[in-house]
């Protein structure tokens, strides 16, 4: 029996977008080269069968998937995930409705960055116009715990508003895009370390020192960052995920404040999966 065909559009930038086009992209059971077919790792005496070294991963997803994943372009050296790449924008709601239209897409799947409000907001409009069904894939937030000192805010204005009485060395990790909101005169007196993947354009901070670096971080690598820099406050996003939590576990530890700027809310009616094996059921599902 054929296997079914769906095409697969993954706005992604995410590491949940990488590993979600790792297991699309894997072979459908009983296509060539997939677990079951002769010959594969998933076949009985091959490597990865019961019984012999190894296992197959990632784990197939049973129908024929043809991915694509849609990449800002903002990195200028991104990580690719496996099966088609497209890099840049689509021109709003109506141009991704009419790219999604030109090639056949049966299913999207917003995997971008919780706080990439415009483009989940295009997402939910364009998979309106073309009539096909959306996800959203969110990491679940951060929670706190014990010993923290977090301020929550709603935009990087308020982090920016709040700082004077916070602390004077303030560690920045919010990203090199919203930095204009931390380069007003009313922060002249404090100092900040920016970490970001790429260097940071103007208006900056007055008073800056930047940190070029790419996640995963480690908790050892946060606390020296806090101890070396003499760090007093930390700015974050409520991102979410494991990759980025040492930093607020440094900061627990040192007891210094930690000021986090809300996620902005999925479109309304966007059904959720918070991992990517969810977002395979879903696609399994079609």
């Amino acid at each position: 029996m054929p296997v079914p065909l769906v095409h697969v559009l993954v706005l992604g930038g995410t590491t949940e977008a990488r590993r979600l086009a790792e297991s699309l992209a894997a072979p459908a059971p009983g296509s060539p080269g997939s677990p079951g077919s002769p010959g594969s790792p998933g076949s009985p005496g091959s490597p990865g069968s019961p019984g012999s070294p190894g296992s197959p991963v990632p784990v197939p997803v049973p129908v024929q998937v043809r991915v694509t994943t849609s990449l800002a372009g903002r990195v200028s050296a991104p990580r690719l995930p496996p099966g088609d790449v497209r890099v840049g924008g689509f021109g709003g709601p109506d141009g991704l409705a009419a790219w999604i239209r030109e090639h056949d897409v049966d299913a999207l799947i917003d995997a971008t960055h919780p706080f990439a409000a415009t483009m989940s907001r295009n997402a939910a409009e364009a998979a309106a116009q073309a009539h096909v069904p959306l996800l959203a894939l969110r990491r679940p937030g951060w929670v706190a715990q014990d010993g923290d000192r977090w301020h929550a805010v709603g935009s990087l204005t308020e982090a920016a508003e709040l700082l004077p009485a916070l602390g004077e060395r303030v560690f920045l990790t919010t990203g090199r895009m919203g930095l204009a909101a931390f380069a007003g005169a009313a922060l002249d007196d404090l100092w900040f370390l920016v970490r970001s993947v790429d260097a940071p354009e103007p208006p900056c901070p007055a008073r800056m020192e930047v940190l070029l670096d790419r996640g995963p971080f480690t908790l050892e690598g946060e606390r020296e960052i806090v101890r070396r820099h003499r760090l007093d406050v930390l700015v974050t996003k409520d991102s979410g995920g494991e990759a980025t939590a040492p930093k607020l576990t440094a900061a627990r530890e040192a007891g210094i404040p930690v000021v986090v700027v809300r996620r902005p809310p999925v479109p309304e009616g966007v059904p959720v999966a918070r991992t990517p094996d969810e977002a395979v059921e879903w696609v399994r599902r079609l």
